[in-house]
């Protein structure tokens, strides 16, 4: 069990959630968390969500966009607040993740949402001092819609692509695999693509046309647009 200490707006629809946790054995970047909500008749449901936090702390970081349909999305969007209880499990997965043993070229690509846990990893980059180059892609619909958006502004290694409104100079529209070509490190770096399914798959299809080496993808994905 967790407690809510705090949450805070990222963008119009998505929400940080800071939970502290005192018996978390600590948790490597890019792993995710399962949270399950219990209603007062007893149903219950239970989701997925990235961590942006990594390391031994006690205090995780969610961050969580609300599915207008969802079970799960709406009520930590929405309604939790301080000091409620949340049930988890974790940390989950052993293969989206990122360590400082990993000494080769990171491309990170995100779409929407998706860049949580790869904020996890930029982070655990930047607190282990790794000199392996790294940098992101963030496929997004506008600039008010982008998660961390102080954080990610005061990177230099950053392309942003904009789909339905950006600044000025921005290129408008979907990523296609000539944007795609003209943004991501050289073939033989270790990418990681995280964001809807659709977008994931034609990401990872388009860097495999690109002759990046299948092995070196590692790719996940989440329901809804």
């Amino acid at each position: 069990m967790g407690t809510v200490a705090s949450t805070s707006a990222e963008t119009p629809s998505g929400r940080s959630i800071w939970i502290d946790v005192p018996d978390w054995a600590g948790n490597i970047a890019g792993q995710h968390v399962d949270v399950r909500l219990t209603a007062p008749d007893g149903y219950q449901a239970t989701r997925s969500y990235s961590l942006a936090s990594s390391g031994p702390s006690p205090r995780l970081q969610l961050a969580v966009d609300k599915l207008p349909d969802g079970e799960v999305s709406p009520y930590l969007v929405d309604d939790l607040r301080a000091g409620d209880m949340l049930e988890l499990r974790g940390p989950l997965g052993g293969w989206f993740v990122w360590s400082p043993s990993v000494e080769q070229p990171v491309q990170l690509i995100a779409g929407g949402s998706g860049v949580v846990p790869l904020v996890a990893m930029i982070r655990a980059h930047a607190a282990s001092g790794s000199t392996a180059p790294m940098q992101l892609l963030y496929s997004v619909r506008t600039p008010d819609d982008r998660f961390f958006a102080d954080e990610l502004e005061k990177l230099d290694n950053i392309t942003y692509a904009y789909t339905r409104s950006g600044p000025p100079d921005a290129t408008i529209g979907r990523l296609t695999k000539e944007r795609l070509a003209a943004a991501v490190l050289p073939v033989g770096s270790a990418v990681f693509v995280c964001g809807p399914t659709g977008f994931v798959e034609a990401v990872a299809s388009w860097l495999v046309d690109l002759g990046h080496d299948a092995s070196l993808i590692k790719t996940e994905r989440f329901g809804g647009a």
